[in-house]
């Protein structure tokens, strides 16, 4: 916190200047910004597939004993911990008929028995956790996430909805297999969302052969031109070198490397964005101080040029307010860029989820789905979810492109900031929801058994009746004869019908699930562009307002300043000189904030010793 002290002093000051000018608009956000500054928030979201050690690994970070741990059931509803000074669970759970949220507290000691689904039908959104540890205390937020690609879980989709809002994002893999197709996928997308993200190789205490799949995993990144960061560490270690206070057994469990990531790629990387944003609001501000503030003093010290400074500043309050007023220009671009970004959006989705139904089709095809189904779900689902993480991206990609095509319109006032449009694509997902329908079983050996007796039985009788009347008894070989060619031939037909059936059963589920995932998503990317479009229209509207509120206030003081009494001309110049001073000293110290380079590292609680690759354990 110390190297938030300064930012602290110069919003301060800046926040006082504005309150003496009765700037509101000025001071509401500076004092938005100075609360992320005393209350920094670092949201780190843990992702992985099922049983790969997330909650071991989010009890280890925090040395507490927090997330259950299951080896047959993991985490089932997203969890996320906070800091407080005891522990205390809530459970968020969806309004009904899509109204509002709800809250719940549960007992601590049954945190391991929320489902992702009420007693009454309701879907649970999160888990709230609030506990004493101090790397939460430090302003670190903790995101345990269901495992990705489970039946019923939550998917990629979701996860994806929490990067662009995450600080990092830690994608947790053990050390007994290599990366699959489906994961590399995913921390390319997640690459592209959040700013910082990193492979944890977790259970390097249970694989001696660690290190081949460690090197195998970064090739196969290499491989695909994605640069991040890979940690091998051991929560067991961990755990056991906190109990014991054991240096080397913390260095052995590479945990430091973890610490070290969070210190150099979220705190520090967290810090010079503050820094900068700070920057960037104050000189803003001391721009608009100094507009009025000049505009008076020249008016005050030289008439002349002060008649000359109240004409300009007519004529650009004139374009200020044409700006503003005008809905032929940014407003129309930003409707028209929301439209097209929502047919193109919609489009590339259905595209998408049309692709894959073919090939789930040609694939059902060819084989017998209800013996090969628990693969078909596994495809689908990592399908889908890459699919849909996709679209997210490019969501993303798209809104920024028509911000800067907005902020175009405003040439004339300077360059203006950008919002954080990743902001608005963080959403609680209900993709997560649907499931793909399982498949009725295969009949039994007894029903194939009846089915090919009761074909057998026509072919039998038959025969048996033409024998008669060769004098031959009813039951004779060429009776039976028929009866296992005709029973044979009713067991095929039978086994080619049941087939059919499933294929067609096959391709209804694989359509009802892509149009639950189509519906749910459509909703969530309608929702998701509306945000994004109150967030630019909201952020566009509020700098056309302070700019012709400056130009007003600008406008305004030059005039009274030319009408002024002689006396008082000197004592008012005296004074809006100082306090021009004053913002001048403010705008120095935002451009050397800008120009300096990004602050140390601050502290996060570690283990002691230099963190190192840890040895290989038999």
């Amino acid at each position: 916190m110390m190297a938030a002290n300064p930012l602290l002093t110069m919003l301060t000051e800046t926040i006082a200047m504005a309150r003496a000018a009765e700037r509101g608009d000025l001071i509401a956000r500076l004092e938005t910004v100075a609360g992320k500054v005393r209350d920094p928030r670092r949201r780190i979201v843990v992702a992985g597939l099922g049983n790969q050690g997330k909650s071991r690994f989010v009890n280890a970070l925090i040395n507490l004993e927090v997330c259950p741990v299951s080896d047959d059931v993991g985490t089932a509803v997203t969890t996320v911990l906070t800091h407080g000074s005891e522990t205390r669970a809530t459970v968020v759970v969806a309004g009904s008929d899509g109204g509002e949220a709800t809250r719940e507290a549960v007992p601590f000691s049954q945190i391991g028995l929320v489902t992702a689904r009420t007693p009454q039908g309701r879907a649970v959104l999160r888990l709230e956790v609030e506990a004493p540890s101090p790397l939460l205390a430090d302003g670190i937020v903790l995101v345990d996430t269901p495992g990705l690609g489970a039946h019923g879980g939550t998917g990629t989709a979701g996860v994806l909805g929490q990067a662009p809002a995450a600080d990092a994002v830690l994608v947790l893999t053990d050390a007994s297999t290599e990366l699959t197709d489906p994961e590399v996928d995913f921390l390319r997308q997640l690459r592209e969302l959040c700013p910082a993200v990193a492979v944890v190789v977790t259970k390097i205490d249970l694989y001696p052969h660690w290190r081949q799949v460690f090197e195998a995993n970064r090739k196969h990144l290499r491989a695909n031109d994605i640069e991040i960061p890979m940690l091998p560490v051991s929560a067991l270690l961990r755990a056991h070198a906190m109990r014991l206070q054991d240096e080397g057994l913390g260095r052995e469990s590479g945990f430091g490397l973890v610490f070290q990531f969070l210190r150099e790629q979220v705190v520090a990387r967290d810090q010079a964005a503050m820094q900068r944003t700070v920057a960037l609001d104050i000189s803003s501000a001391a721009e608009h101080l100094a507009l009025a503030i000049g505009s008076e003093l020249v008016a005050l010290r030289d008439p002349e040029r002060g008649a000359a400074a109240i004409r300009e500043l007519q004529s650009a309050r004139a374009t200020a307010e044409q700006l503003h007023r005008s809905t032929a220009a940014w407003q129309q671009t930003l409707g028209d860029g929301i439209t097209d970004l929502a047919g193109d959006i919609d489009h590339d989705l259905r595209n998408r989820l049309r692709d894959i139904a073919r090939t789930a089709e040609d694939w059902i095809d060819t084989t017998d789905p209800g013996r090969h189904w628990e693969r078909m779900d596994e495809w689908i689902t990592a399908t889908v979810g890459s699919a849909v993480g996709d679209n997210l991206v490019w969501t993303g990609t798209r809104a920024v492109k028509l911000a800067e095509q907005v902020a175009a319109h405003f040439t004339e006032m300077g360059s203006v900031d950008l919002p954080e449009v990743g902001d608005t694509l963080d959403g609680d997902s209900r993709a997560e929801a649907c499931t793909l329908a399982d498949l009725e079983p295969d009949l039994g050996f007894g029903h194939k058994v009846l089915v090919g007796v009761r074909g057998s039985y026509g072919g039998v009788v038959m025969a048996g009746m033409v024998g008669t009347m060769a004098g031959m008894a009813l039951i004779n070989p060429i009776s039976l004869g028929a009866g296992v060619l005709l029973g044979g031939k009713a067991f095929r037909d039978d086994k080619a019908a049941r087939l059919a059936k499933r294929r067609a059963d096959a391709k209804m589920a694989v359509r009802r699930y892509l149009d639950d995932i189509a519906f749910h998503t459509g909703k969530e990317t309608k929702d998701r562009l509306h945000r994004i479009h109150r967030m630019l229209r909201d952020h566009f509207t509020a700098i056309a307002e302070r700019t012709l509120r400056s130009l007003d206030e600008s406008l305004r003081a030059a005039q009274e300043a030319a009408n002024l009494e002689a006396a008082r001309r000197t004592e008012r110049a005296t004074e809006l000189d100082r306090r021009l001073r004053v913002v001048a000293e403010l705008r120095r110290h935002a451009g050397a904030l800008l120009g300096d380079a990004a602050p140390a590292p601050a502290a996060i609680a570690a283990p002691p010793a230099a963190p190192q690759l840890p040895p290989a354990r038999a």
